[in-house]
């Protein structure tokens, strides 16, 4: 219980909602127990009523007692089922108050862990995969509320209907009593034993499902490779195996499932049984009237439901713990990149001051004593081969990652003392790996912005040379891009990305090697409208192709994390270095 402690916070936050459904808990139960005296009262009046009757045979008074018994019996009918409405009534209250607040909890943890998620920084992201984030705020959270809501009041209901049944039956008579409750505790050490086979079963086909609609997943995402490959009759073979693997974990619960509850038939049977025989003998005994024996049949099958809830409840409050303690780990864990307080008035000076970096989940040094510095309105452009530390430069410009050594500052100010959401929102970044959401392109366009207005969202499609390609869409702006921007070609989606970026205004631009997917000639018209874009601003282009970054005012040439040259377009070909050879190594491959 020490993993679900972390939940009493949500306790105290909505105990005036959990008290009253506590009370409406006993309301019920109590309302749920008195229907058997009355059963009983009513049963002992047909014996009296049957004797009284006979004893009257012949005189006139019989027809008299007669209608009084029916009278008698319909009174203890209505009060039985006026008792049951009453009680349905607080079991309605009862949800209505426990049940609701377990949703209530549901939706504040849910967003506390999404909130938490945003927190935390891309070393975390790398670490874990998508499908356990999820996992941990659906399916984990949804287990927690099973806990929050059924276990708890099924809990208190099982405990509260045990105490008031178990004592009124030996108020009646202890004897019967203890015969009568033998078989319970035997039933519940069965349930147990039977609901842990239950839960094993219950959590294979759990896992079975998780691979089986995983591979449906992939399948479906890959499905232009797989046709491409001629490879649906495998995939088709490998989705009939992991279909018959599903069944026959499914079909092993069923077979556990059809024992369990003929089983537990026979010991509430079992019970039954002793209580009319030992029941009977009381009643010949005189100790007991035959009312007593109706009385204690009803509160045996009253006791059925906590013997069974018990098994159940325990492994909710199980499955729950250990949800919980996947939650907590997330939750417990602390945001490496803190936000600073200073607020930005960016003038445009970026300066990165003896840089080291070393990625912490894969111990790849990217960055060695790298330094460098941006002038106001000026354009940088890094160069280098795969794995120089290009898109590293970008990272930490963002502060995705925090430097190990060095400094990085902005305006004079280390990058750790400023505002992160206000620094953020100044840069327009289009990343190597473009991501569209599933919406309109207006909406992915206007994804930085807080307000869409479609002047804004035109005007950057037409700086990306995106525009006549949208408008070229039935829908125009209102095209809906599917999953990943599938329904985009490659050059279309990047152009997309660097409107977004055009649609903030932002005062730094961070391009990490955008133009790979488009042409020369696209390329080109792109960077003319940048040029007119982007005289007042910071801008940075880390590219792979020298003819997206000849033009700029100073350019870097990366090599393994190391800066190898600087300089402009014309200086670095002179000097006949690295940069020359990637020059001379590009126009050979454009000339083929």
């Amino acid at each position: 219980m020490k993993h679900l402690a972390y939940l009493n916070k949500f306790f105290r936050k909505y105990q005036w909602r959990i008290i009253p459904g506590i009370l409406f808990v006993i309301l019920s139960n109590y309302f749920g127990v008195i229907p058997a005296q009355v059963i009983r009262m009513a049963f002992d009046l047909v014996k009296e009523n049957i004797a009284l009757y006979r004893l009257f045979n012949g005189f006139d008074r019989q027809a008299l007692v007669y209608e009084l018994f029916g009278y008698s019996l319909l009174f203890f009918g209505a009060l039985v089922l006026l008792l049951a409405l009453i009680r349905g009534l607080f079991l309605f209250l009862m949800r209505q108050t426990i049940i609701l607040t377990s949703r209530h909890i549901e939706y504040d943890l849910k967003n506390e862990i999404y909130a938490h998620y945003q927190q935390l920084n891309m070393a975390f992201f790398r670490r874990n995969n998508t499908g356990d984030l999820m996992n941990r705020v659906t399916e984990d959270v949804s287990r927690v509320r099973a806990y929050l809501g059924p276990a708890i009041m099924y809990s208190i209901n099982t405990l509260v209907l045990s105490l008031m049944v178990i004592g009124a039956m030996f108020q009646v008579n202890a004897k019967l009593a203890i015969c009568a409750l033998i078989p319970i505790p035997i039933l519940s050490i069965v349930i147990l034993f039977i609901n842990k086979i239950i839960n094993q079963r219950s959590e294979s086909i759990q896992q079975q499902l998780s691979i089986l609609s995983s591979f449906v997943q992939e399948t479906f995402s890959g499905i232009r490779v797989i046709k491409a490959y001629s490879r649906e009759t495998v995939k088709k073979q490998v989705f009939v195996d992991e279909s018959v693997a599903y069944k026959k974990v499914s079909l092993s619960l069923v077979k556990v499932q059809a024992i369990f509850f003929p089983l537990i038939l026979l010991l509430i049977g079992l019970s039954t049984i002793i209580t009319v025989y030992v029941g009977g003998t009381e009643v010949i005994q005189g100790s007991i009237t035959s009312g007593n024996i109706a009385e204690f049949i009803v509160y045996v099958n009253q006791l059925t439901f906590p013997a069974m809830s018990l098994a159940w409840v325990t492994s909710l409050v199980q499955r729950a713990a250990a949800s919980q303690k996947r939650i907590n780990e997330f939750l417990k864990t602390e945001p490496e990149i803190k936000s600073g307080t200073k607020k930005i008035d960016f003038s445009g000076n970026i300066h990165f001051k003896n840089v080291s970096f070393t990625y912490p989940d894969t111990g790849i040094t990217a960055i060695k004593n790298l330094s460098f510095e941006i002038h106001p309105g000026k354009t940088l452009a890094i160069i280098g081969k795969t794995g120089s530390g290009k898109s590293t430069i970008a990272r930490l410009l963002m502060r995705m990652y925090d430097v190990q050594e060095g400094q990085i500052l902005i305006d004079n100010t280390p990058i750790q003392q400023l505002d992160l959401h206000g620094y953020r929102s100044i840069i327009g970044f289009v990343p190597q790996e473009v991501f569209l959401f599933s919406d309109t392109i207006a909406k992915n366009i206007a994804f930085g912005v807080d307000e869409l207005h479609m002047e804004t969202v035109e005007d950057a499609a037409k700086k990306a040379v995106v525009y006549q390609n949208i408008m070229a869409f039935e829908n125009g702006f209102e095209t809906f891009i599917g999953e990943r921007g599938i329904t985009l070609s490659g050059g279309q989606k990047q152009r997309v990305s660097i409107a977004r970026a055009l649609a903030v205004h932002p005062k730094i631009l961070l391009f990490d090697d955008c133009l790979s997917a488009v042409d020369t000639k696209t390329e080109e018209e792109i960077l003319q409208n940048l040029s007119q874009v982007i005289q007042d601003h910071c801008v940075i282009f880390i590219a792979h192709r020298i003819s997206t970054i000849k033009n700029a005012d100073h350019i870097l040439v990366m090599d393994q994390g190391q800066l190898i040259e600087e300089g402009k377009h014309d200086a670095l070909l002179a000097a006949k270095g690295s940069y020359f050879e990637l020059y001379e190594k590009q126009l050979l491959e454009e000339e083929d």
